[in-house]
């Protein structure tokens, strides 16, 4: 392999591109002929038609020159003759930020297309991994993946609004039905589906999970939805971060085994239906012992099994469907919502293409977080617009809420006279509840509560409040802490409170910036973040560790990483002298800190 590289962080790429080139990928990078056929197979170039870079083939070959150029033999000996330049600077890691993020949802569409068999979008994918993991991404994917790793969703849903959201949600649904079966049951051991969700329905559209939990009442089913461990969508499709894409996959995996479960259920959403259920166990590299079904599946088995009665009249408005890219050509799921759109509609008309030759939404590949690309990509958007127009149907129905966002922005782009809608709003629409399972089983008649004997008033005797929790203030008197953080607002918030506590305070926003202020000003402490782009926490940790000048200084991880013990404790150098978990309660961080110095100064003495 060459190492000549002026930029570090292109090095780190080639370095991370090894481990990557598989079989599969390497037929990809060599089996290009660029005979042109993927180019009027892509909703970019159909509408960019003058800019050669919207091709596929020249998005791709951003991989191949890295690859010829370090791992080729014909590009190390002759790198003029087969194209093997690729940047050199960081300056030009922008421009390849634009091209992998910006010009291409991974639709695959190309792919499918191509008679060489190249899969262009998983070389996408391939950059985009590279790029972030060297911290060369469009600042929605940073926030999100950060979201994803600290609070174990990709909207940063905290756990506290999730579970008030359900509850008001199954008290509504109660009400409604003046029965107490139709309640949304939380981490219920022994049910026998656990439903996951889009953390776009929970902070967006709480009407799917409603409309979801409606059906599987009228089933009569034995389900529940865990507390943790919901999101079944996975960031790391879209970033091409497969650590993350694991340990996304592994909190469903987990929670599922917990609650002991045999069946997963994937709300309607095309990437994390395949991210969960094609590429979660590859990823992880874990073996697959329950079922993961989308709840389109969900739905028409239980048409089929007659546990639930449904009406299609009361979908009477002209429908058309459209593909999720990532169902469709990524998993094949593409009869099922057919099937069970004719069961729930009187008026349905195929769109023209369909099936794997769809054209995308404009709105995957996780582009709805890109919102500097948003113009360029409502200018592709004309492709699919033109497409639904010509169907004349008022619903464009979608099994994927990022597809249900992306038509949704063309729609009104356009200015179509029509609407987006998911099958399991047809389905909880046509329900004749009448004639459903759940009307076969009789209520259980309540049974009054019986009346407590009065009892004595227990005597309370106050608890003494341990002095570091009484006040904040002069806590850390004098003492200098480095807040390691990229998080801007994190970073103020840590740095008001550690001030108010007496602290001075000192700042850096990365692992280079974190060890080169470390050595210049010999810090009391350190406080580190673990999810940060460039140089990430866990780096930094070693290096500080393995410099001598540096290596006593305490360090306190503050961070929301998931992992965070296997990536820390696992290595072979002394583990930190405390760790918080975000959000952090105040009081806990000041008191955490301070017994952490007291400590550092008694051993120290």
């Amino acid at each position: 392999m060459s190492t000549e590289v002026e930029s570090y962080k292109i090095q780190k790429m080639v370095e991370l591109l090894a481990p990557k080139l598989t079989r599969q990928v390497v037929g990809s990078l060599v089996g290009c002929v660029h005979c042109g056929m993927c180019h009027e197979t892509c909703h970019y170039v159909m509408t960019h038609p003058d800019d050669p870079k919207m091709t596929p083939s020249y998005k791709a070959d951003q991989l191949r020159k890295l690859f010829k150029r370090h791992y080729d033999w014909t590009g190390r000996v002759f790198p003029g003759w087969v194209g093997a330049k690729p940047p050199t600077r960081d300056v030009d890691l922008d421009e390849l930020k634009d091209i992998a993020f910006g010009t291409c949802t991974n639709c695959r569409r190309c792919t499918f297309n191509c008679p060489m068999g190249v899969d262009t979008a998983t070389l996408n994918r391939i950059m985009r991994g590279l790029l972030t993991q060297v911290g060369v991404m469009p600042e929605g994917v940073r926030v999100v993946s950060k979201d994803t790793w600290e609070l174990g969703n990709q909207m940063g849903v905290l756990k506290e609004d999730y579970v008030e959201t359900l509850e008001w949600l199954s008290e509504e649904l109660v009400m409604e039905l003046d029965d107490e079966r139709a309640t949304i049951p939380i981490d219920k051991v022994g049910a026998n589906i656990v439903y996951t969700i889009n953390p776009r329905e929970v902070k967006y559209d709480p009407r799917t999970i409603s409309e979801a939990a409606l059906i599987f009442y009228a089933a009569a089913e034995d389900w529940t939805m865990p507390s943790w461990g919901w999101d079944q969508t996975n960031f790391g499709l879209f970033s091409g971060d497969d650590a993350m894409g694991a340990a996304s996959y592994r909190h469903l995996q987990e929670k599922n085994a917990e609650l002991g479960s045999q069946r997963l259920v994937i709300s309607e959403c095309g990437h994390g239906y395949r991210s969960t259920r094609c590429e979660g166990p590859n990823w992880s590299k874990t073996d697959q012992d329950f079922v993961m079904e989308s709840s389109v599946m969900t739905m028409l088995r239980y048409i089929k099994e007659g546990r639930i009665v449904v009406d299609k009249t009361k979908n009477s408005d002209p429908v058309t469907f459209h593909d999720s890219c990532n169902n469709a050509r990524s998993c094949g799921f593409y009869e099922e919502p057919r099937e069970l759109l004719k069961l729930v509609c009187t008026d349905f008309q195929e769109m023209y293409p369909n099936r794997t030759e769809n054209y995308c939404c404009t709105g995957g590949g996780g582009a709805m977080s890109m919102s500097e690309y948003t113009p360029r990509r409502l200018v592709s958007a004309k492709v699919k617009a033109d497409q639904i127009a010509e169907t004349g149907a008022k619903v464009v129905v979608t099994s994927c809420h990022n597809c249900v966002d992306g038509l949704g922005d063309l729609i009104r782009h356009y200015k179509l006279d029509c609407q987006v809608k998911q099958l399991v709003h047809l389905v909880a629409n046509a329900l004749v509840l009448e004639e459903c399972a759940i009307s076969k089983i009789p209520k259980e008649k309540p049974v009054p509560e019986p009346v407590p004997e009065p009892v004595q008033e227990p005597v309370v005797i106050p608890v003494e409040i341990p002095a570091d929790r009484v006040k904040i203030a002069d806590a850390l008197s004098g003492r200098r802490i480095l807040i390691v953080e990229d998080e801007e607002d994190t970073r103020i918030f840590l740095a008001t409170l550690l001030q108010d506590a007496g602290a001075v305070t000192l700042e850096a926003v990365d692992g280079d910036e974190a060890i080169a202020t470390a050595r210049a000003e010999k810090p009391d402490l350190i406080t580190l973040d673990l999810s940060m782009p460039g140089k990430d926490g866990v780096e930094a940790f070693i290096e500080i560790r393995n410099d001598p000048d540096i290596r006593d200084i305490p360090v306190c991880i503050v961070t929301g990483h998931p992992e965070f013990r296997k990536v820390i404790y696992d290595r072979p150098v002394r583990p930190p002298e405390g760790y918080m978990d975000k959000p952090v309660i105040e009081e806990d961080l000041v008191a955490n800190l301070r017994r952490i110095l007291e400590t550092s100064r008694a051993e120290g003495s």
